[in-house]
């Protein structure tokens, strides 16, 4: 704060620090109060608002409870993000630590900006990709059935397995930044240090990298966890009947079934569960708010 206060003066700090507030009371602050408002109130007409029946109640809350078809969904929601987090993570801390580590200095920009270009595109379109790809009649099918690894074509979509991979690419780049940001600041000399002394790669990194990449990695598990969870889009379109999201339900709720007041429950439930996500990342990692934000 004296920093800033230094660099641009009482009255420019005052501003920035009043429209920030402004900013998170009126589009976080505010519409989480409403939501919470919403889910603690019976459905009603609109004539019947403020009147004896609009009490507040847990009946929105014990829906969830009662509703097994809901209840697996939101089950399978949980479980199926945090595949989707540790299959990205597998998938990019690889790559992170190639370009962090072992990346020659002139090729590092273009490495990262091959990274980066493919996601200049909107989400949408990026998603439909893979809906094309992942098609009975798409180039996957193509090439395993011209590789004789199937004998005929294979239904992708419409299962968990789309879903999964179409999130795994989709949030990729939340993964990879964090972790290469974390393993970039590691003295290469440990590295070698540690090879020098006959250590192995895989004592390397479970010793030497991770340790220190630790908050990169509870930052990518985070984002990527509470992307997946939150996503509507993607299950939408490569999922199907049988690979419902929670995010699904919710939107019935709001724009289908015109109950608001259940389906502000239902993303308050949501919302929690990634509180209790980022709290408990937190703790497994052993990183702490400073650790996170560096």
């Amino acid at each position: 704060m004296t920093e800033v206060l230094r660099r641009y003066g009482p009255v420019l700090t005052g501003v920035i620090l009043l429209a920030v507030a402004v900013w998170l009371a009126l589009l976080v602050l505010l519409p989480q109060l409403m939501m919470i408002g919403f889910s603690f109130r019976p459905s009603l007409p609109p004539s019947k608002i403020g009147g004896p029946e609009d009490v507040f109640t847990v009946k929105n809350y014990l829906t969830l409870w009662t509703n097994q078809i809901h209840l697996s969904i939101f089950l399978k929601t949980i479980w199926a993000s945090a595949l989707v987090t540790a299959t990205t993570l597998a998938v990019c801390y690889p790559v992170a630590f190639y370009l962090a580590q072992v990346a020659p200095k002139r090729r590092l920009p273009l490495l990262i900006l091959m990274l980066v270009v493919p996601f200049w595109i909107n989400e949408l379109l990026r998603t439909f990709s893979w809906y094309i790809i992942l098609a009975f009649n798409g180039p996957l099918n193509a090439i395993l059935l011209g590789l004789g690894i199937i004998d005929e074509p294979q239904r992708f979509l419409g299962g968990d397995a789309g879903v999964i991979v179409g999130m795994v690419y989709v949030y990729i780049l939340f993964m990879v930044f964090p972790l290469y940001n974390a393993i970039e600041s590691l003295d290469r000399n440990q590295i070698e240090a540690a090879r020098d002394l006959g250590a192995g790669w895989l004592h390397i990194h479970r010793s030497i990298v991770l340790p220190h990449a630790k908050p990169g990695v509870a930052v990518g598990c985070i984002m990527t966890f509470m992307l997946a969870a939150g996503s509507y889009a993607v299950p939408a379109l490569l999922g199907g009947p049988n690979s419902r999201w929670f995010t699904e339900i919710i939107y019935n709720w709001f724009f289908e079934g015109g109950n608001w007041n259940q389906g502000a429950a239902y993303a308050f439930i949501l919302l929690v569960l990634c509180i209790g996500f980022i709290l408990g990342a937190m703790r497994l990692f052993r990183v702490g708010l400073a650790d996170i934000a560096k």
